[in-house]
């Protein structure tokens, strides 16, 4: 592994040393890693092949759903549900731990969603999700035409389940993390090679926005592209990005890159002290101890 750092704060969150183990591989392109607390094991998704995996330390890895309708983003609520979004249906769907499927956003104002991407848990319940055009491509989703004109984030209330539009302006929303105290929301944009970040108003909507980092990559795949998103306890953010995993800090200060073998794609804090990024990278799965801890959300308290 190649350590790139700008600044020496980065050996503070992670030593320059340290391994990257590949804890599984031989898939075609692979997403949306979360890590199951109670299982102690690592869902993603391996999406040309339409398949959903399974990974632990105990067991090795597992196909869990085929097909899993090239799914992309999932996490878990407080309750332990998986929140999984589908590039072939363009929903996003509640999987219980009895097994049942409840899509809980399919359509805005009648018409059916892009292609949900990636998503996130507030700590009262609500659901934030990015929504691309990406399920609407060959290969990592069912080529089709856009019903809507906008690609944006949304939110479902979890009082009323209605969905909301917060933001359409973006070129292509991919990644998205909340700073610890959940005062700001981070979206990146892939088209657009940058994050911008967002103060959260008191009713779950978002207020002013600016940029936060730019130039994280070239907005194609072949440079590197800015996709999965997370935070750490004390608020730098983690974006995968060209070569490997690229580190900021609160004040967008570009602490440097965590290498990653293959092109990386997503990440997840994980392990028993949740010290550990699992980062899906094109046809494996690696995992890395960090001197930092993920950003506690519900399922993770």
């Amino acid at each position: 592994m190649t350590i790139e750092a700008n600044s020496k704060k980065l050996l503070e969150l992670v030593d320059k040393d340290a391994p990257v183990d590949k804890i599984a591989t031989g898939f075609k392109f692979t997403e949306g890693p979360i890590w199951h607390p109670k299982e102690k094991a690592l869902y993603f998704s391996d999406m040309p092949n339409d398949v959903r995996r399974r990974w632990s330390a105990k067991e090795g890895v597992q196909e869990v759903r085929k097909p899993a309708n090239k799914c992309n983003g999932m996490t878990l609520d407080a309750q332990l549900n998986l929140i999984v979004c589908e590039h072939s249906t363009s929903v996003v769907v509640r999987e219980t731990a009895k097994g049942e499927r409840q899509v809980i956003a399919s359509h805005y104002q009648g018409k059916e969603l892009n292609s949900p991407n990636d998503v996130i848990v507030k700590s009262d319940g609500a659901i934030y999700f990015s929504d691309p055009t990406y399920g609407r491509m060959p290969v990592f989703g069912e080529e089709r035409k856009q019903e809507l004109d906008f690609q944006a984030i949304y939110r479902i209330d979890p009082k009323t389940a209605n969905l909301d539009c917060l933001v359409d302006d973006f070129g292509q929303p991919n990644g998205l993390c909340f700073s610890p105290n959940e005062r700001l929301l981070y979206v990146n944009d892939t088209a657009n090679a940058h994050i911008r970040v967002f103060e959260m108003k008191s009713d779950g909507k978002l207020g002013k926005g600016r940029l936060f980092a730019e130039g994280i990559g070239s907005g194609t795949f072949e440079g590197g592209l800015v996709d999965g998103m997370k935070c750490d306890r004390n608020g730098n953010v983690y974006v995968t990005g060209p070569h490997g995993i690229w580190v900021f800090a609160p004040d967008s200060e570009h602490l440097g890159v965590i290498g990653m073998p293959e092109h990386s794609g997503n990440l997840n804090w994980g392990g028993d002290g949740w010290d550990e990024l699992y980062c899906t990278c094109s046809t494996s799965v690696y995992r890395i101890k960090l001197k930092a801890s993920g950003n506690r959300l519900g399922y993770m308290r």
